[in-house]
């Protein structure tokens, strides 16, 4: 990559210009216009069949889904060749966003737009993608996706599912069962998972609805997204021409690690659209419901909620579109060398796995803190199945869940860090080891620049260097052993999570002050300062857990001051900056700190 350019999981060990980010304010007139054709799309066809499709009315789902396709929504990442829109990946990331407001449409259509059709084009010979791709594109045809098992979840290459090939050497025969497949009860091409003969590791392979062999459970009864099709799928002695066969046998469990990849950005964008909307509903909610003789939005209590939403959704937006540009340079650079653009996708996006984990971790947990709490500003109305807010309370809790769970995300985040710096492939160690020489010597009270930008970013030098610090004494302590003491992994893949995510903010916020000159910055700035405090605390919290469970009590005190130093920020009034939010928020009645 160019220098400027960072790789997957360098942030960490690498200073970041702040004109060397992507930032929302910076999309396109082209850009903005696909987001608005997707929110027009929602309000049309979606938002008031909220309640038939969580009613599985017969045929509604797949019919909506077929309208996004003749509007070319469903193509979105599919090349202009292949009867797609054929944009870029910040592009295609947007449409998830604002389609996240869907509710239970948001997962059929982003089930068939990513993982229903993109591992057939990323893996796809080019029979295939001719064959498939324009009418999955176009929602002639739906897609869905077989990976997980009965007993096969997690830990996806335990799956028993089998495929033998026929003794004409035409087909593969395929056996076993699937479940938890969205969209699986309509859709009409399947990515389906199995280890031929005795494989270790899995194939995949291009199924077709109309098979011989297959056959499918009833609809599955869901604490939420009531409206997507959730089904088991069974094989038995399943007929797939051996044309069919999706990549190189024994390539399965790498196409659905890869696929993984691209579902957690996807499920981070996603969730943006869906906490806006939720933010919308509350405080509308609040400027019409009146208690003690007043609105409710006027209570310092409520606008300290409403705020605190902004924060979050705020935080989660810039850093999901600060990763996105950071992979679609990276696909633009391997296609330059000469590869395939498949195959860039697939080798960008497995560049940047540990973002991809972090911001799916973080943008869930961002959504089920907004909805819960959006409840919370409803009262007991939050609890009617009649209001919006509850349906988004369901719905939000399979995202902790969906495309690996948070703790296995978590252990992904860590591991990988600290695997990709064992392999030198960032430098990570050498910067640990000078965080480590420097605490011997540090001040009592570290010391800020008054220039705002200047201490910010000192600021974020810091969290790094504790990060580092808890980093180098996690592997000097635990060696090899840190693989399995999931607690430990867990402290620092919360501080790395919470350190990319403010420095994006961080960056953000600089670019908008000094490049695009935003009138109403002071705004923004408090949103930053309350987010930089926040943090602290949590990189501050995350590493004493981990230094008191891996050292002796005669060594803490060095750590524990290191720590404490790394972390200090200045005072700031917190409590009149999330007022400041809440009144913009209240004043304009709708989530209104974005540009789209």
């Amino acid at each position: 990559m160019e220098a400027k350019a960072l790789q997957g999981g360098e942030f960490l060990c690498r200073k970041t210009n702040s004109n060397d980010v992507f930032i929302p304010e910076e999309f396109s007139e082209e850009q903005l216009m696909i987001a608005q054709t997707c929110n027009d799309f929602l309000n049309a066809e979606v938002i008031q069949n909220v309640n038939r499709l969580d009613e599985h009315e017969e045929g509604l789902m797949p019919q909506i889904l077929k309208k996004a396709g003749e509007m070319g929504l469903l193509g979105v990442s599919i090349p202009e060749e292949y009867g797609g829109f054929g944009q870029n990946f910040v592009t295609s990331m947007l449409a998830s966003d604002v389609m996240g407001a869907g509710n239970a449409f948001s997962v059929a259509f982003s089930a068939h737009s990513g993982i229903g059709s993109l591992p057939i084009l990323y893996y796809g010979n080019e029979e295939q993608k001719q064959k498939y791709l324009p009418r999955l594109a176009s929602g002639e045809l739906l897609g869905a996706y077989c990976l997980t098992e009965p007993g096969a979840g997690s830990d996806a290459n335990s799956g028993t599912t089998k495929a033998v090939l026929s003794e004409d050497g035409k087909h593969w025969i395929i056996n076993g069962q699937k479940m938890w497949i969205t969209n699986g009860g309509f859709a009409d091409v399947y990515t389906v998972f199995a280890k031929i003969d005795n494989d270790r590791v899995l194939s995949a392979f291009i199924v077709e609805r109309g098979f011989e062999g297959i056959s499918f459970g009833a609809e599955e009864h869901k604490m939420g997204i009531k409206g997507s099709s959730t089904v088991q799928v069974f094989f038995n002695d399943c007929k797939v021409p051996v044309e069919n066969q999706l990549g190189k046998r024994g390539e399965g469990f790498r196409i659905a690690l890869n696929i993984l990849n691209l579902g957690r950005i996807k499920l981070g964008a996603n969730v943006i659209g869906a906490s806006k909307r939720a933010i919308t509903v509350s405080v509308m909610y609040a400027n019409e419901r009146k208690q003690f003789r007043s609105l409710i939005s006027s209570f310092p209590a409520i606008k300290f909620k409403l705020a605190e939403q902004v924060i979050r959704v705020f935080a989660n937006e810039t850093t999901v579109y600060r990763i996105s540009k950071n992979i679609e340079d990276a696909v633009e650079m391997y296609i330059s060398q000469g590869l395939d653009k498949g195959v860039a996708n697939v080798d960008a996006q497995r560049d940047f796995a540990i973002e991809a984990a972090l911001i799916k971790v973080y943008g869930s947990e961002m959504l089920d803190f907004v909805v819960d709490e959006g409840v919370q500003i409803h009262g007991g109305m939050g609890f009617s199945a009649e209001t919006e807010i509850e349906t988004m309370y369901r719905d939000s809790r399979i995202n902790r869940i969906f495309e690996g769970t948070n703790e296995i995300n978590r252990m992904v985040v860590s591991d990988t860090m600290i695997k990709k710096g064992m392999k030198k492939a960032i430098d990570l160690l050498p910067e640990a080891e000078k965080v480590w020489a420097e605490i011997e010597n540090l001040q009592e009270t570290p010391t800020f620049s008054d220039d705002y930008h200047t201490r910010n970013q000192q600021y974020i030098e810091n969290f790094k260097k504790a990060t580092l610090l808890i980093t180098k004494l996690s592997i000097e302590k635990l060696g090899k052993k840190i693989e399995t003491e999931q607690e430990i992994l867990f402290n620092l893949a919360d501080m790395m999570m919470q350190l990319y995510v403010v420095e994006s903010n961080q960056l953000r916020v600089e670019k908008m002050d000094k490049v695009i000159k935003k009138h109403d910055i002071d705004l923004y700035k408090d949103i930053l300062d309350v987010l930089m405090y926040e943090s602290s605390q949590i990189i501050y919290k995350a590493g004493l857990d981990a230094i008191f469970s891996i050292t002796e009590e005669s060594e803490q005190s060095k750590f524990v001051k290191a720590l404490l130093h790394y972390t200090k920020v200045k005072p700031v009034n917190y409590i009149n900056a999330r007022r400041n939010i809440a009144n913009k928020l209240i004043e304009e009645n709708r989530y209104c700190f974005s540009n789209y």
